[in-house]
């Protein structure tokens, strides 16, 4: 039987470890990643802790409607053992009774047929037992934009996420402020938890030209928020910088998940490391009405 729980009832311990071990583990679901990035958020249980279902939600004019958080692609169903799509749909069918207004992207371990979605696309690169093997998979603009890294002589150190956060504001990162203390908040976190980190791109004369944040668990590396001067661009650091952290975690079994894209000239850059497309599935309501009405 399936449960509605509050996060204040939540037996977090229970919570955290069915995402911990479950099949379609994500950083995005753990209680301390949600605590930050969700207004409000619930969970639908599975027996005891068997399956379950975070449900970040949002109220206005007393109407309480589920909504994907910013900086969290991917939630859904999370399962110790491998779930049918009838299980997914009985979760499905728990939400619609509950909101009335729902937009929610499932993981990509969850595949949904019976009813209609939106299709997401995200990237994955497997890291290889060796960076050359990586290496192999670059196209040419990659592997010739990586040798023009090396003659400029650029390094990569840790930082601090405040000194990303400048190069961001200036250069216009769609975010609003409550957007930007979330991943100052998630930075913080993550770091303390041993779960993530900042590089940043310099030269040999110390000039900083952007970097990004990196979560790391469950051995899935996430892409999660970058930023770069127009020097920096031009410099190819981003190519220089994804090529670091394949190098870094070569022969770990990691996977690198770019969090994206749906934009065309960012999902190129991506493909252009080898990486692969992975589908995802969004539910809003209006594709809900018919399901309803379906036996569970």
């Amino acid at each position: 039987m399936i449960h509605y729980i509050k996060r204040k009832d939540l037996d977090v311990v229970k919570y955290d470890a069915c995402i911990e071990n479950s099949l379609q583990s994500r950083v995005y679901a753990f209680s301390w990643y949600l605590d930050i990035v969700a207004d409000n958020w619930d969970v639908l249980i599975l027996g005891d802790y068997e399956a379950v279902m975070p449900i970040p939600w949002k109220q206005k004019y007393f109407i309480k409607y589920a909504a994907q958080p910013f900086f969290c692609q991917q939630l859904g169903v999370f399962s110790i053992e491998k779930t049918s799509e009838k299980l997914i749909l009985r979760f499905i069918d728990t939400i619609a009774k509950k909101f009335k207004k729902i937009t929610f992207n499932f993981n990509s371990g969850n595949k949904i047929a019976t009813i209609k979605t939106k299709l997401r696309i995200n990237y994955i690169l497997n890291i290889e037992n060796s960076f050359e093997e990586n290496y192999q998979k670059f196209n040419k603009n990659r592997k010739r934009s990586l040798k023009k890294v090396h003659k400029n002589s650029l390094t990569i150190k840790d930082v601090n996420f405040n000194v990303l956060l400048e190069i961001a504001k200036k250069e216009k990162k769609t975010l609003d402020n409550l957007a930007y203390l979330k991943l100052i908040k998630l930075f913080s976190t993550a770091k303390d938890k041993e779960k993530g980190f900042v590089l940043g791109v310099f030269n040999k004369n110390e000039e900083f030209f952007g970097g990004a944040f990196f979560l790391n668990d469950n051995k899935r590396i996430t892409y999660l928020f970058s930023a770069m001067n127009e020097e920096g661009k031009n410099l190819n650091a981003a190519t220089f910088l994804i090529s670091y952290v394949l190098e870094k975690y070569s022969n770990k079994q990691y996977v690198l998940d770019f969090e994206g894209s749906m934009n065309v000239g960012i999902a190129s850059f991506f493909r252009s490391f080898g990486a692969k497309k992975e589908i995802y599935h969004q539910i809003k309501n209006n594709n809900l009405f018919n399901f309803l009405h379906l036996k569970s």
